[in-house]
């Protein structure tokens, strides 16, 4: 009993010391809003450029088609990891110089437009030939067709997909923690290397949990709302 006794206790003085996580709170704290800060920035710009890319690669123009599809074949084939140390250590040899942060924020932006690209485009192909009909008979051009008629329906079919993949790549900003990012990660791992001590490393789960779950609820949310109703 004693042993076991004795065993819980250092289980709890290992990943719950309450005078640990009082000391490096602050700093997990600068790490979710940092954290948010990056995740907001990388959805934004990722998702707006998948979608100019998927409007572009519409028109079929046969050399902006194969870049587009260069582009999202390496981005979606290569670790984010490896484009991050790419940028990180690769570009000061030819006189460019990126911080952590702007690696990371580069890095994942490309990923996603790559996902979201793909993803739009699986949508814009989805939708009915007869809407493309039924726009180009009222008049209406291709690039108004698409606009007004194709590409709301597009969006709406992709809205499942897209939220998965928006929360993989937010998720993946614990990759900024090898080039220095001050994100979650990257505090708690700080934090339990000079106390010697989990109890940050549990905070940090802590900080992902309450800043994800809203997220992935919001996004089953999301796709309930804009899903297709099934008769």
């Amino acid at each position: 009993m004693n042993a076991e006794i004795t065993q819980w206790d250092r289980f709890l003085a290992s990943f719950f010391d309450l005078a640990v996580m009082q000391k490096y709170l602050p700093n997990i704290v600068d790490g979710f809003l940092l954290t948010c800060h990056l995740a907001i920035l990388i959805v934004i710009s990722g998702l707006a450029l998948g979608l100019i890319l998927a409007v572009i690669r519409a028109y079929e123009f046969w050399l902006t088609s194969w870049l587009i599809v260069v582009f999202a074949d390496v981005m979606r084939a290569l670790p984010p990891l490896v484009f991050i140390l790419l940028l990180y250590f690769g570009l000061p040899g030819v006189g460019l110089n990126l911080s952590g942060y702007a690696a990371t924020y580069v890095t994942l932006t490309l990923v996603l437009a790559a996902f979201s690209e793909e993803i739009f485009r699986a949508g814009i192909l989805a939708t009915p030939k007869g809407q493309w009909e039924a726009a180009r008979s009222t008049g209406l051009g291709f690039g108004q067709s698409l606009a007004y008629v194709i590409m709301p329906q597009a969006i709406r079919m992709t809205v499942p997909p897209l939220t998965n993949r928006t929360i993989a790549i937010a998720k993946n900003t614990a990759l900024g923690t090898v080039v220095g990012v001050g994100e979650i990660l990257n505090q708690a791992t700080t934090g339990q290397s000079f106390s010697g001590n989990a109890s940050p490393l549990v905070l940090g789960a802590l900080a992902y949990l309450i800043l994800f779950i809203p997220v992935v609820i919001f996004g089953r949310w999301v796709e309930t709302r804009f899903a297709w109703r099934r008769t």
